[in-house]
């Protein structure tokens, strides 16, 4: 293998791939990209066997094609450390490649593509779907932060695409809430579904950056590919069945809520200081025409209470809530008026933005009160 290339470039496309190479492998191959060059194009690819990301780079010429296997580390911190400038990388023998700059040049080991595992893909029967890139980065960030963080149910700590005939909706939760985005602008001839890792789809949404073309998502049972740009991300979709949301979206919540979305979540954040830590407790008292919030944490005799002005239509309430998920879900909307809707104080909260807006943004999101004592 022999090219030339610019340094910046081939860095830039290095730290493209760089967030799948693993903290800890578990086969020693896997700390390095796979370097594939052939047309006078570079591929490089980098994975845990779980995510893999692989990207092209248009090389300035082309003297050899071949395959080798490069150290991460070493490669990275060495081009970070050079100025932009012309790059020629040249394998010497079979262990060793130079990378030589105008001034310098520095020798590397370098190990057989061939070790090098196989990256899964999709099967013949896989749904190919498009995505404007916009909307899902959209989507992935209006839904990530709800799902759950435990390891020991992977279902949970996922995010749901439900992809349907007349829209595609993103869900995350995890039992306590749960939020819902909804892409009006995606949809299939059949009803398909799958189930990303939060990881996944966290560094999904950092690739995507400022992308403004298409994504192209092709999935099966096992395995989603992403591609968009230049970049390819290849998933190990998460097994098993995602519980039915949409049984326990409220539909009957007669008591609502308007409220600026900005003055209620800085009351909310005021006065969690004085909540429990073990609970995050907070109280709703809701009146005509006023929403009290209050806290107390006996433990350590503190207490706090705020009163703020709201349009509120129906009976009076009191509602215990996790002050975490409120301040969660507010901080992620991006409306300036907010809509709650409660059945009682038992069961499930509906929040969404206010009717003028929700075409705007289509996100709602549903927590589970907690016991006031």
């Amino acid at each position: 293998m022999k090219f030339s290339v610019s340094s910046s470039e081939l860095l830039r496309s290095i730290l493209a791939v760089q967030k799948a190479i693993p903290a800890k492998a578990a086969e020693a191959i896997l700390e390095d990209y796979l370097f594939v060059l052939r047309d006078n194009v570079l591929q490089i690819t980098a994975s845990d066997m779980e995510i893999t990301l692989r990207t092209e780079l248009t090389v300035d010429s082309m003297e050899e094609e071949g395959r080798i296997a490069v150290p991460a580390r070493q490669i990275t911190e060495l081009l970070k450390e050079l100025p932009d400038q012309p790059l020629t990388l040249s394998t010497l023998g079979e262990s060793s490649f130079e990378c030589a700059w105008t001034s310098g040049s520095s020798t590397l080991p370098y190990f057989n593509a061939d070790d090098y595992p196989q990256i899964a893909t999709t099967g013949e029967n896989a749904t190919t779907v498009e995505f404007p890139a916009g909307t899902l980065a959209e989507g992935i960030g209006s839904t990530v932060y709800a799902a759950s963080d435990e390891d020991r149910r992977p279902i949970m700590n996922s995010i749901f695409f439900d992809i349907r005939p007349d829209a595609t909706t993103l869900v995350a939760s995890d039992l306590q809430k749960l939020i819902c985005y909804t892409a009006d602008n995606v949809k299939v001839p059949e009803a398909a579904s799958f189930v990303l890792n939060k990881r996944h789809a966290g560094v999904l949404r950092a690739l995507l950056g400022k992308e403004e073309g298409a994504v192209t998502i092709s999935f099966d049972e096992k395995t989603a590919v992403f591609r968009f740009g230049a970049t390819t991300l290849i998933s190990t979709l998460v097994v098993g069945k995602y519980p039915d949301y949409r049984t326990i979206i409220p539909v009957n919540n007669a008591n609502i809520l308007q409220v600026s979305r900005a003055q209620l979540l800085n009351t909310v954040r005021r006065i969690a200081v004085c909540s429990p830590k073990a609970s995050n407790q907070i109280k709703f008292e809701l009146t005509a025409g006023s929403l009290e919030i209050s806290a107390q944490d006996v433990g350590f005799e503190i207490a706090a209470h705020d009163r703020i002005a709201c349009q509120y239509d129906g009976e009076d309430l009191v509602i215990g809530l996790k002050s975490t998920y409120i301040i969660e879900i507010l901080s992620n909307f991006t409306c300036e008026t907010i809509v709650m809707k409660f059945a009682d104080k038992r069961r499930s909260v509906l929040i969404l933005p206010a009717e003028e807006e929700s075409s705007r943004e289509k996100v709602f999101g549903i927590v589970m009160p907690v016991l006031v004592r």
